[in-house]
C-alpha cells in the first residue's frame, strides 16, 4: 500500500472498532446448529446440519448487503463491493464444519469475525478501495471426507475438483452427492479468481498464548506435516507356553516405536512434533501375543530440512527395529504438507495493528493445518490467533473469552483495511 493510502486509512479508521457483542451473539447462534449436550458442536461437513449453518451464514451476509456466490466444491464467498471492482478482493474466512466432538470456535470464529468486519464497516459507512470477501471453505476438518482442507485445496489447485467430488464417506456417499443434497453444488470455473490478500482469524488451539498472557498471536507460518500409516507385523502366539525371549511381539515393537517418535520430536525442539494417535492391535485378545499392530505417526516441523531429517530418523529406526525384533515394519507416507511461511509484510501489519490497539502480542507458529496454508500458495497471507482456554480444541469444552475474540476481530479489521485501502 502506498503512503498516501496508508495515511488515509489511519486518519479515517484509526478509532474504528467492531461490535464485540454482536460477534459473540452470532457465534452462540451458529453454535446452536448441531449443539451437543456437553456444550460443543457436531456439524460434519455437508450434512443437513452443515447445510443449515451455511444457510444461516448466507442470510446474514445478504442482510449485510453482500452478494454471495458458490463454487463447484461448495465454497461460499460473500462479497462486499469496493470502489474499484477491478481490484482483486481482500479475503478472510475459515470453515464452519466441525469435528464429531467439536467446539463453538474452531473455524467458526474466523468466518464470523470476517462477517463482523463487514458489518462494522457498514455501520461506520466506510467504503474500501478493493472489494472485501468472507469465505466459508468446504470440509476443512476432514472428519467425514478426506482430504482435509478440501475446499481451499481445490481452490488453489492442490488437487482436482473431480477427485474431491468423488470422495466418499464411511457410508459410501460422495462429496458431489452431498453438495447437491444440501443445495450447495455451485458452478465450476476454469480457474479460481485472483485474491489480493488472505487473512484468517482463529483460536490458537494450543496453550502458548495463554501461558504467556498474550492476547494476539502473530502467526509466522504453519508447521510442515508428514503423516504415516505403519504396520508392525510379528507373530501371534499363546501367552503362556511362549518364552519371552522367543516372542515376536508386534505390540512390544510398536511401543518402542511410540517412544522413538516422541524422542525424534524432542531432539528437534522447539517446533518438532511427533505423535502416535492411533493403535489397532490384532488379535486383541487377553492371552494372545499381539501379531500385528496398525498405527499412525504424525511428524511436524517448522523447517522442511528438519522435517526431512525426522522422516529419515523414523525410517531408520523402523528398519533397525524390524531387524532386531525379527518382524516387519511397513511405513507408508499418506500426507505431506511442506512448512508454509506467511507473508512478512502482512504479519508485520498484524503486529503493528495489535500495538496500535494496545494489545499484547507475540510471534507464534501454527502447529495445526488451516485453509490459510493453501491460500498462501496463491496470495499474500497472514493469520491472527487469539487464546483458547487451556489450549483445548477439537473438544466440546473448547472455550474462548469474548474480549479476546473481539480483540482479534479488531486486529483483523485493521489488517484488512490496510490491504484494501479506504476509498477517498
Amino acid at each position: 500500500m502506498n503512503t498516501s493510502v496508508e495515511s488515509r486509512h489511519s486518519q479515517t479508521t484509526q478509532a474504528l472498532r467492531v461490535n464485540g457483542g454482536r460477534l459473540w451473539d452470532s457465534l452462540m447462534e451458529l453454535a446452536r446448529i448441531g449443539a451437543t449436550p456437553k456444550g460443543g458442536v457436531c456439524r460434519l461437513a455437508l450434512t443437513e446440519l452443515d447445510g443449515q449453518a451455511r444457510d444461516r451464514f448466507v442470510s446474514w451476509a445478504e442482510a449485510a448487503g453482500c452478494t454471495v456466490r458458490i463454487d463447484a466444491i461448495g465454497n461460499i464467498f460473500a462479497r462486499r463491493a469496493g470502489r474499484n471492482a477491478a481490484l482483486p478482493p481482500i479475503v478472510t474466512g475459515s470453515h464452519i464444519d466441525t469435528q464429531p466432538t467439536g467446539g463453538k470456535f474452531d473455524g467458526n470464529y474466523g468466518v464470523l469475525a470476517g462477517l463482523e468486519v463487514l458489518r462494522s464497516l457498514n455501520d461506520a459507512g466506510i467504503e474500501t478501495e478493493a472489494p472485501l470477501e468472507v469465505a466459508v471453505w468446504t470440509n476443512e476438518e476432514g472428519s467425514r471426507f478426506v482430504p482435509v482442507m478440501m475446499g481451499s485445496g481445490v481452490f488453489v489447485g492442490a488437487f482436482t475438483l473431480e477427485h474431491a467430488l468423488a470422495q466418499c464417506d464411511a457410508q459410501g456417499v460422495s462429496v458431489g452427492e452431498s453438495l447437491a443434497r444440501i443445495g450447495y453444488a455451485g458452478s465450476a470455473t476454469d480457474a479460481a479468481p485472483p485474491v489480493g490478500a488472505y487473512f484468517e482469524a482463529h483460536i490458537e488451539q494450543g496453550p502458548v498464548l495463554e501461558a504467556n498472557d498474550c492476547v494476539i498471536g502473530v502467526v509466522q507460518g504453519a508447521l510442515g506435516q508428514r503423516w504415516y500409516d505403519v504396520v508392525v507385523q510379528g507373530m501371534e502366539a499363546h501367552a503362556g507356553p511362549t518364552p519371552m525371549a522367543l516372542r515376536r511381539d508386534a505390540l512390544l515393537a510398536a511401543s518402542a516405536l511410540v517412544e522413538a517418535v516422541n524422542r525424534i520430536a524432542l531432539e528437534r525442539a522447539p517446533h518438532g512434533r511427533g505423535t502416535v494417535g492411533s493403535l489397532e492391535v490384532h488379535p486383541n485378545s487377553r492371552n494372545v501375543i499381539p501379531g500385528r499392530v496398525r498405527m499412525s505417526v504424525d511428524l511436524r516441523a517448522a523447517d522442511d530440512e528438519v522435517l526431512t531429517s525426522m522422516d529419515t530418523a523414523l525410517r531408520s529406526f523402523c528398519a533397525k527395529l524390524a531387524q532386531e525384533r525379527q518382524l516387519t515394519v511397513q511405513v507408508d507416507q499418506v500426507v505431506y504438507f511442506p512448512p508454509q511461511p506467511f507473508t512478512p509484510e502482512l504479519t508485520e501489519g498484524v503486529r503493528q495493528g495489535a500495538a496500535t490497539l494496545g494489545l499484547t502480542a507475540m510471534d507464534v507458529v501454527s502447529g495445526a493445518g488451516h485453509d490459510a496454508v493453501y491460500l498462501a500458495r496463491v496470495a499474500p497471507t497472514a493469520m491472527v490467533f487469539v487464546p483458547c482456554a487451556g489450549g483445548i480444541s477439537h473438544n466440546e469444552i473448547e472455550d474462548a473469552r469474548p474480549e479476546h475474540l473481539e480483540a482479534g476481530c479488531n486486529v483483523l479489521l485493521h489488517a484488512m483495511l490496510r490491504s484494501a485501502g479506504v476509498a477517498a
